[in-house]
């Protein structure tokens, strides 16, 4: 099928209310200019380097999310290009965004990503620490940044009843936090979790927010030799 066909499909399943970031890395901006005329104005990227590449490329009514694991010395070429940050995985990530996003006078919206994969090699607070820094008061210092929300990523098993536990494990705190941390904040509503293989558990245990890439614009080649030019 085309992305327009793949696109029309996902979003036939999908319940109001749940957004699609088209995870695009990886793939030519001649393929996301494809799922641009079909509708789609949120773009994943998680490299630094090909989103600067891409930026100029496409058009500027395109809301950029960063997904991919970001490093702090990477977080001043970042905050100026994207809408929301899926991967904020530890506090000192948190201090050097408000850092960046204040020099350009910018509130950098913000997901928590947490831990809920048996994987080690996945990122993210666990359940404890969050609370701990929710409960801490830290957050409040930071004048430029807005949580909005929570990112999980599932471990990568054909397990559906596991995918399913953890996605659910990490609705209920998203609901306990909200509650008790962000009651009167209507911002705070983003439950990013769900990719090509898993979001349709992940949206039916409540996920907000899925990112989708090959089931888009299927398997890529481009990962070890990314090119984009510009398009005219």
């Amino acid at each position: 099928m085309s992305i327009k066909q793949n696109i029309e499909a996902i979003r036939s399943t999908l319940p109001a209310g749940v957004e699609l970031v088209c995870v695009s890395k990886f793939h030519p901006a001649s393929m996301l200019l494809e799922a641009y005329h079909a509708g789609e104005h949120i773009f994943g990227e998680s490299r630094v380097q090909e989103l600067k590449t891409k930026v100029p490329a496409l058009p500027a009514d395109i809301q950029w999310h960063f997904i991919g694991h970001l490093q702090t010395n990477k977080v001043k070429n970042i905050v100026p290009l994207v809408s929301l940050i899926h991967s904020v995985d530890s506090l000192r990530l948190l201090q050097e965004i408000n850092k960046e996003a204040a020099k350009i006078d910018k509130k950098a919206d913000c997901l928590i990503q947490i831990h809920i994969a048996r994987e080690e090699s996945k990122f993210g607070f666990s359940f404890d620490e969050a609370e701990q820094l929710f409960q801490s008061g830290q957050l409040n210092s930071f004048d430029n940044i807005d949580i909005k929300g929570f990112m999980g990523m599932a471990t990568l098993t054909g397990d559906k009843n596991q995918i399913r536990k953890e996605f659910q494990s990490l609705k209920r705190f998203f609901d306990a936090v909200k509650t008790t941390c962000f009651a009167n904040s209507a911002s705070f509503s983003i439950l990013s979790m769900g990719m090509s293989d898993d979001y349709p558990v992940a949206v039916e245990e409540g996920s907000t927010m899925i990112r989708v890439g090959s089931s888009i614009f299927g398997e890529s080649r481009l990962k070890s030799c990314f090119v984009a030019h510009p398009l005219h």
